[in-house]
């Protein structure tokens, strides 16, 4: 966790002990944060904001409350904060404070490790056997297999918390101890993580009828098991924008015809015709953004999957939409699979 206590300063300090303060964190781009006696935040303060205030004749005990942006920016505790963020990057604005109801700070954030704040909650499918990839898989749960030095679903967890997500659901079945013992072991930080359990298989999205409580009104759901760069904060983007009530992530496949295509009526007349043509297809990529409310589409103790979701989405006129994946994806499936994401990922940028 930010140790946001260190960025904080009393609104009756002077200018002298602001700027000693701000020389000892000493991290580029930075502000400390002025709070009045009730710990509430008034402004925040930088070494150009005094500097300023010097040149304009103000001495270096100077009260802060005469130097400080009592404009500053911040977040709103369990609010979607996700267009500030875009903002305040635009602005080089690095660390923004959260604050709660009564004004006062309990968290304080570095944009410049964060991609972006996306207002969801993840659940990544990590069930399955992994039978394609045997042997690899007789000992070692599919997700925990290493893409590099690092687990597959671990990777994506990280990926994922880049973006600000922050609270996981897992949905465990096969070697479900090994892939629990290894989460709860990697430490991420501001990462919270919720295993649901199954009793018997609920397919690729019935488990996520088990989850007791989410944190957001919408649900990011992907396999453990894919390799990808997918810009999330894109991704969740163009979902709000297209006014989805489900979105799913799509992989454009190409069949090259090598010979010209006819168009050939009942009479056996050439209408038309296409020289070597190329038709596109869109695969599933296994990454779904959803509306909570769907959730009720889900049967209880069935299994499920996510073709079948889709299919009642569909069938309910939910608005479903296809977000085309246009940077790396590989579902790690087959055992030529997991050897090419070992050399992928030694010269693609995640």
């Amino acid at each position: 966790m930010t140790d946001y206590n260190k960025f904080i300063f009393p609104e009756k300090g002077n200018a002298r002990e602001a700027l000693q303060l701000i020389n000892i964190i000493a991290i580029p781009n930075m502000a400390i944060f002025i709070v009045n006696e009730n710990q509430q935040l008034v402004g925040s303060l930088t070494d150009g904001d005094i500097r300023r205030g010097l040149l304009k004749g103000l001495n270096i005990d100077t009260p802060v409350s005469s130097l400080m942006n009592t404009n500053s920016r911040y977040f709103v505790e369990n609010e979607n904060n996700f267009e500030k963020v875009a903002k305040y990057k635009a602005m080089a604005i690095r660390f923004v404070p959260v604050l709660n109801a009564e004004r006062k700070i309990v968290e304080i954030i570095d944009l410049d490790k964060l991609r972006s704040i996306i207002p969801v909650d993840a659940v990544l499918m990590a069930g399955g056997k992994g039978e394609r990839l045997k042997p690899l898989t007789d000992k070692v749960p599919k997700p925990l297999l290493k893409i590099g030095d690092t687990p597959i679903i671990i990777r994506n967890i990280e990926r994922l918390a880049s973006y600000g997500v922050t609270k996981f659901h897992i949905s465990l079945g096969h070697m479900a101890e090994q892939i629990e013992s290894a989460l709860l072991a990697c430490n991420k930080e501001n990462v919270s993580f919720d295993f649901i359990k199954e009793t018997q298989p609920l397919g690729t999205i019935g488990s996520v009828q088990l989850v007791e409580n989410f944190e957001n009104d919408t649900i990011l759901l992907m396999n453990s098991d894919l390799l990808t760069n997918i810009n999330f904060d894109d991704f969740y983007q163009k979902f709000i924008e297209s006014k989805s009530d489900m979105q799913v992530a799509t992989v454009p496949y190409h069949i090259d015809v090598p010979y010209a295509i006819m168009d050939i009526n009942s009479e056996n007349e050439v209408m038309s015709f296409s020289e070597k043509p190329r038709y596109t297809y869109y695969s599933n990529a296994g990454i779904y953004l959803f509306k909570k409310e769907l959730i009720n589409l889900i049967p209880k103790n069935s299994p499920f999957d996510a073709t079948h979701f889709m299919e009642a989405v569909i069938a309910n006129k939910k608005k479903l939409t296809s977000y085309p994946i246009l940077s790396y994806w590989l579902d790690i499936g087959r055992i030529d699979d997991f050897y090419k994401a070992q050399e992928d990922v030694k010269h693609i940028y995640f």
